[in-house]
């Protein structure tokens, strides 16, 4: 391999992954996410109301709010208040849409549940941390709804985990940091069910096209991470 990460990881390795539930008091359903220096706070919230368009079909909906604190990253960014801004809603539509994949609507009733990611510290990975962490909260938020009686079946159909990968200066990566990313000559980010099956691929490349043979060594790499991140949730949700 021609680079030398600045941490000292392996290509394919991820960084050190913790998963903590639970850690908001009030929210139906919380967990906080840290990978590396990116720490990510995911809360999930129980409304018994869903959206105009949907009200009288008896189904529920998922949704999604992202947002980065302004010092979380290296230079203070605007707060996102009344509108957030084009990346945030980018990011907060991708993990609304990801954890809709997984969810069996018509067993929620007409109730939403919100999803509140915000970025605490930001260090590369904070969209697919936030999914990872999302799914920890909203199976959390789920079980608090059948303890009270709200709804009889757990919604969720599948686990679902996200990674980036990336390849600078010739050499395929695994979660990718904020250094490597901004150094990154193809940037991907990798969400799959615990079945394996893919729920969204973002790929780019930032220059020169990349071969078929580059994007499947990413997706090699993604699939080991997104199994170790599987791994990392269901130790986090046994105990």
């Amino acid at each position: 391999m021609n680079f030398e990460r600045p941490d000292g990881r392996a290509y394919d390795e991820l960084r050190p992954v913790t998963l903590e539930r639970g850690v908001a008091k009030f929210a139906e359903g919380s967990c906080r996410i840290t990978m590396g220096d990116t720490i990510v706070l995911v809360t999930a919230t129980v409304e018994d109301r869903v959206p105009m368009w949907r009200k009288g079909k008896g189904e529920g909906w998922v949704t999604a709010e992202y947002g980065m604190l302004p010092r979380s990253g290296r230079d203070r960014n605007q707060r996102d208040t009344m509108r957030p801004n084009g990346r945030s809603l980018e990011i907060q539509r991708l993990i609304g849409r990801c954890m809709r994949s997984v969810v069996d609507m018509s067993r929620l009733g007409e109730r939403t549940i919100t999803l509140d990611c915000d970025a605490i510290q930001a260090d590369g990975g904070t969209r697919t941390a936030s999914i990872t962490a999302a799914y920890v909260a909203l199976n959390d938020a789920f079980a608090w709804m059948m303890q009270q009686r709200m709804i009889d079946r757990d919604p969720l159909l599948e686990a679902i985990a996200a990674v980036s990968v990336g390849i600078v200066r010739n050499t395929p990566l695994l979660d990718l940091n904020y250094d490597e990313d901004s150094q990154a000559s193809v940037d991907m980010n990798l969400v799959m069910t615990d079945k394996m099956r893919y729920v969204e691929v973002q790929g780019t490349a930032e220059g020169e096209p990349f071969e078929e043979e580059s994007f499947a060594r990413l997706i090699g790499l993604g699939k080991k991470g997104i199994r170790h991140l599987l791994a990392e949730q269901n130790s986090c949700l046994s105990t």
